[in-house]
């Protein structure tokens, strides 16, 4: 399941609105907000936003108000790498026990040492093994060249995401530093979807603009990342943060996937090589144009879907190169390679009914 929206790290649940469930989870509804992720542990023995005095767990209150309004709970966990297995067990049973919807691997300076690359892949051996199918993303550092002794490939190959620290403190270029640090977690060996953590703290007088963030989230969205978090809810709902707090809660990040208009369904559909499954975004009585020749109704449509997957364009891949239109119009364009020669020129008409193929003209030369 790919992680769509805005997303906030929580540090210290009592730092945070002070610490009342109800009310974390009124902001994170006007925020807009699609996931929390909250610290669960530290190392290989500390379960955190755990009272040990009173022996409550602080987590469960915040994650049902949260759940209650629609909003996915992660659990993040600082490790260190000094006992892997520990930690891994630390990790699987606070993940399990509270019954989260993922989990996040806040690897830094304490792996920095290229004997731990041992010990990432002991951790998230064990890891997987307690938790196979919950999705699991790693916050490290922004830019992986330049510290290239952290382990990235070991903790990767086992990880569902990336979710770099994109601080850019001392700076005010978030656009360049975005995509610098995208570019460099896409080179490495696996590479993994990124979701990129903005700052919305200050340090040593540092401090990013409420312009900056929204810049940031824009060129997120401009790239084509589903989802963006940001560092933390404690910093950035102080008085003299709340502008960078308003920046998140303004940008218009919707908490779920766009729905595919039809020709990136139709597509779609059309590389899964199944001339029935196409024609189901027709209506039975459809009508399909070329030059050559028009045809009617579904199972006539399928029958040319089928010509064009096993004769005209046999294994074929199709790409949707640009689209237009509104209302009960669309016109798209698209390209194709297959074992019989290639499309460069695609270019189509449909017209819709109640959101259904009713009209589709295509043209097309094979080359």
């Amino acid at each position: 399941m790919t992680l769509y929206g805005k997303g906030f790290f929580i540090w210290q649940i009592p730092r945070c609105d002070d610490g009342v469930p109800s009310a974390i989870a009124a902001r994170a509804v006007d925020a807009g907000l699609s996931h929390v992720l909250i610290k669960i542990a530290d190392g290989s023995d500390w379960p955190y936003n755990y009272d040990f005095k009173a022996d409550v767990d602080l987590v469960p209150p915040v994650m049902y108000a949260l759940r209650e309004v629609g909003i996915q709970v992660w659990g993040w966990h600082y490790v260190r790498g000094d006992n892997p297995q520990k930690e891994a067990q630390l990790a699987v049973e606070r993940t399990l026990t509270l019954g989260l919807d993922g989990y996040v691997i806040d690897a830094e300076a304490e792996y920095k040492k290229r004997e731990k690359a041992a010990a990432a892949r002991r951790f998230m051996q064990d890891l997987r093994a307690g938790i196979p199918n919950l999705p699991v993303a790693l916050s490290s550092y922004r830019f992986p060249k330049v510290h290239s002794e952290l382990p990235f490939t070991e903790f990767l190959e086992k990880c569902d995401y990336a979710m770099p620290q994109v601080y850019f403190e001392q700076a005010h270029n978030p656009e360049q530093q975005l995509e610098r640090c995208v570019e460099q977690y896409m080179a490495l060996q696996p590479a993994r979807p990124v979701i990129p953590t903005a700052p919305t703290y200050s340090s040593g007088g540092w401090r990013p603009s409420a312009d900056e963030i929204t810049r940031f989230l824009q060129r997120a969205k401009d790239m084509g990342l589903t989802a963006v978090n940001a560092w933390s809810w404690e910093y950035a709902t102080r008085p003299a943060h709340l502008d960078l707090w308003q920046a998140m809660a303004d940008f218009d990040w919707p908490p779920m996937a766009p729905v595919p208009d039809v020709s990136e369904r139709l597509i779609g559909r059309m590389n899964q090589h199944d001339p029935a499954h196409v024609a189901e975004l027709y209506h039975d009585n459809a009508a399909h144009v070329t030059g050559a020749r028009t045809v009617v109704g579904r199972g006539a449509i399928s029958e040319w879907y089928n010509i064009l997957f096993t004769q005209l364009l046999p294994n074929a891949q199709f790409e949707l190169t640009g689209r237009g239109g509104n209302g009960n119009s669309r016109r798209f364009t698209w390209a194709a390679e297959s074992d019989n020669g290639c499309v460069l020129n695609g270019n189509d008409t449909l017209g819709l009914l109640n959101g259904m193929i009713q009209y589709h003209y295509t043209y097309f030369t094979i080359t």
